[in-house]
């Protein structure tokens, strides 16, 4: 099959063939078609496999009778809205909708959070007809009141399960309310648990569902690797990898913001360079961060599960997942960062005895066994090593310096207490009258007392003191 066979419009067919694409991927044939025909779509599909044309096409195509170019912001309403998870996946989708759409005089743009809201206004304000949002901005420009809703034809939920998730099924709620009841709406994903699916039939009128793997699969062309080590042993076997194997454009995981700030810092001190990204860094470090990476000017990209959805970096040769992540899901989206667009790549897992049941999760998930590899040279070192990764000394075997240590120790002379010089440790005991005494007696000469005011009531006369 051909995208012309898809019934594309012919705008759409040169921009295709601009990227150099001529067959749809099997998600885009069997999900086009539908959406196409105006109706819901649940589609799940292994990540790399062109999910996001699969929606940004056919809804330009049903778009494409509102293009005009007239500068009136009245004639550019909101018609289609994109909601995405991460703002790394919000930009990819609106460079994804400028590429197929620019033979259409459709208006876009995006928001999300981390940069400043007035640029954004005023695009809005200008009017776009598609809308990339992640849900925290988006309702804050509805609480603005600086983007209006009421119009939209097309509502699109990429990345459905992450949307759908407890984290951001409120937000979810508080958007679709304004929304239009009458709408197309789809969904997107690779994995879908079964309780995901429930809720998302909520949202879709007699959806078709789109299936173009088994569920929860990841693609093939992806090689897995699993390294049992200790957790103190990880970063110094994920140097060796990449030294040793001279590993280029690497991404790791990790599950905490901290901890990849540590291990990018550690990695930079072993001579790899590696930067970290995460929620906590800026919007504008973030795109610095994944622009040099994908220039090749970083080796390695450590992030947290930000990195994991959508994100999609050309020809990505490595995923190492320094921790495993723990819902076995996650796993399937970390490791479809590689081996995009049926090129080859290779998942590499530092597993730790703690990790065991998170490991067996992830196989259970994906119902296949994955391969442990030997460490090699790197286990046969630290096994050598002490506990500490401190190195014996040459020319001094371990056993004489211990018996070296019980010699000083038996020949060390016996501690003895030096006297204290405090008084009142060394000299007799002295009663308390006979002290007050002797106080008295050796007491330096001070001198006169200053009369300073009572703080009491005057003693009471003499009589009245004896009775």
């Amino acid at each position: 099959m051909l995208f012309f066979d898809l019934g594309l419009a012919p705008e759409l067919l040169r921009a295709i063939a601009d990227q150099g694409y001529t067959d749809p991927t099997p998600v885009q044939a069997k999900a086009i078609p539908p959406i196409l025909q105006g109706q819901d779509v649940m589609a799940a599909a292994q990540t790399g496999t062109g999910k996001t044309a699969g929606f940004t096409l056919p809804m330009l195509q049903r778009l494409k009778e509102f293009a005009n170019s007239s500068v009136s912001p009245a004639r550019h309403p909101v018609r289609a809205l994109i909601l995405t998870p991460t703002r790394e996946l919000a930009a990819q989708v609106q460079d994804s909708v400028k590429t197929y759409g620019k033979h259409i005089a459709l208006r876009s743009a995006v928001v999300y959070g981390g940069v400043h809201i007035d640029p954004q206004i005023a695009e809005l304000r200008a009017g776009v007809e598609i809308l990339v949002a992640t849900p925290g901005r988006l309702l804050d420009h509805l609480g603005q009141k600086t983007v209006n809703l009421s119009q939209v034809q097309f509502l699109v939920l990429d990345e459905a399960d992450r949307m759908l998730d407890m984290g951001f099924l409120p937000d979810i709620k508080r958007i679709l309310s304004v929304l239009p009841a009458k709408r197309q709406s789809l969904l997107f994903s690779a994995t879908y648990s079964d309780d995901i699916r429930g809720l998302a039939k909520q949202f879709l009128t007699n959806p078709v569902s789109v299936e173009v793997a088994r569920r929860n699969s990841v693609i093939e062309t992806v090689t897995h690797l699993v390294y049992k080590v200790e957790g103190t042993a990880k970063r110094d076997l994920l140097t060796h990898l990449i030294k040793s194997r001279d590993m280029r454009q690497v991404l790791v995981f990790c599950n905490t913001k901290i901890g990849a700030n540590r291990l990018a810092y550690k990695l930079d001190k072993d001579g790899v360079g590696a930067a970290a990204i995460h929620s906590d860094r800026t919007q504008g470090e973030r795109m610095q961060a994944l622009a040099e990476f994908k220039e090749g000017k970083t080796k390695v990209l450590v992030a947290t599960d930000i990195a994991a959805r959508g994100l999609d970096i050309e020809q990505l040769p490595f995923v190492v997942n320094f921790d495993l992540p723990g819902s076995p899901e996650d796993y399937v989206h970390r490791v479809g960062r590689t081996g995009r667009a049926g090129l080859t790549g290779e998942a590499i897992s530092l597993v730790s005895d703690e990790e065991r049941d998170d490991l067996a999760a992830i196989e259970k998930l994906l119902k296949i066994k994955l391969p442990v590899q030997d460490p090699g040279q790197f286990a046969r070192e630290r096994v050598s090593a002490p506990r500490g990764g401190s190195r014996r000394p040459e020319g001094r075997p371990a056993a004489r310096r211990d018996e070296h240590r019980r010699d000083t120790h038996r020949a060390a002379p016996p501690r003895t207490t030096a006297p204290s010089a405090d008084p009142l440790f060394s000299r007799p005991y002295i009663p308390s009258s006979e002290e007050t005494q002797t106080a008295t007696t050796v007491a330096p000469a001070r001198g006169p007392k200053k009369e300073i005011a009572a703080l009491f009531l005057p003693p009471a006369p003499a009589e009245k003191q004896d009775a």
